[in-house]
């Protein structure tokens, strides 16, 4: 990962996650401006990660361009996911992006969903 691109960001991401989002990016049905971070009330411990298309930027959001990728910051999630790191697992059974995130106090035993202080 090349860190002297990324610092400052709300979120780094991983060489395994740029990779992904790319493949994603160009393998998308329609045309899309990059992948949008974001942060849904759910699960046992009250919050999920969402990722997901961006065909356009949306007011206020955090815009975080890292080795080709653009991604999209829900400012909603700002306060739960700022210094995070995106990394994307691949393993027999799944593969998913996931977060490394420091503000995290709690995640549930399935890894579904985290809670923070």
């Amino acid at each position: 990962m090349n860190t002297a691109d990324t610092q400052g960001n709300s979120i780094t991401l991983t060489d395994a996650a740029v990779k992904r989002a790319k493949t994603l990016m160009e393998n998308s049905d329609k045309p899309v401006l990059g992948l949008r971070v974001g942060v849904t009330t759910m699960g046992c411990n009250g919050h999920s990660y969402i990722v997901e298309y961006a065909e356009a930027q949306k007011p206020l959001e955090d815009v975080i361009e890292q080795d080709g990728v653009t991604i999209f910051v829900d400012p909603l999630a700002m306060m739960y996911i700022f210094g995070s790191t995106m990394d994307f697992v691949e393993d027999k059974m799944q593969s998913s992006f996931v977060f490394d995130n420091p503000n995290e106090t709690g995640r549930c035993g399935c890894g579904e969903s985290f809670s923070v202080g």
